[in-house]
């Protein structure tokens, strides 16, 4: 069976109708990373000159054998940096744990308080399946109106774009990192994720959990008062 090849027009009006289809298509797909980048201009920070607030959060980034993978670990270190300099007084650590033998905020809890941070200041979201779902339950859930979010440098602005649209006033730090496989990945899906993006912002579905307020945050805030 012969596979019959597509055939480009032959007419220069064809071609032309071509080549603006593939531009047309190209200005579609780059338009919700465009929005990123314009929405989140003045909203990214350092770990030196982050605004200082009552709660940062800190996105998931995978386990390996149960412990933080290194770039969740660069993270946690980011949010211990904060902590220690007086910007933050709680870390909502949010991530996946739809699974008994895959728990990513207990493994981010255990990392802070080993680098310094008091257990009664951390706070954990285990339903965080995603960007968005962490941006709704953390306005939600746990009643977040404002804070720092701490993430990679590639992801950061998706994560701000998100979490205002949630209704959370946020800041963004990216944390920079190794230009290994890791990270030419990570940016290769924000371009797909930021068309993900985009439709969550417009039609602001539910996350797969949402679930009673939780008072964990508000109870971090006042222990620590």
């Amino acid at each position: 069976m012969r596979i019959r090849r597509p055939r480009l027009p032959r007419t220069r009006a064809g071609q032309r109708r071509l080549v603006q289809g593939v531009v047309i298509g190209c200005l579609l797909a780059l338009t919700p990373a465009t929005w990123l980048h314009l929405s989140t201009a003045d909203r990214l920070r350092t770990t030196a000159d982050a605004p200082r607030t009552e709660v940062a959060v800190v996105f998931g980034a995978g386990l390996w054998n149960g412990e933080p993978s290194p770039y969740l670990a660069h993270r946690l270190d980011a949010a211990t940096r904060l902590y220690r300099a007086g910007r933050i007084e709680v870390v909502l650590v949010t991530g996946d744990n739809s699974r008994e033998e895959y728990d990513e905020p207990d493994a981010m809890r255990a990392y802070l308080t080993r680098h310094g941070v008091p257990d009664r200041r951390i706070v954990s979201d285990y339903a965080g399946f995603d960007t968005w779902d962490s941006c709704v339950r953390a306005k939600k859930i746990f009643g977040v109106d404002r804070a720092v979010l701490i993430s990679q440098d590639f992801h950061i602005r998706r994560a701000v774009a998100l979490c205002e649209t949630a209704g959370i006033d946020s800041y963004g730090v990216g944390v920079a990192a190794e230009h290994d496989v890791t990270w030419y990945y990570g940016g290769v899906r924000e371009v797909f994720a930021a068309g993900k993006a985009a439709l969550e912002a417009v039609f602001r579905p539910d996350p797969h959990f949402l679930g009673p307020k939780e008072p964990g945050v508000r109870e971090a805030l006042t222990t620590g008062r």
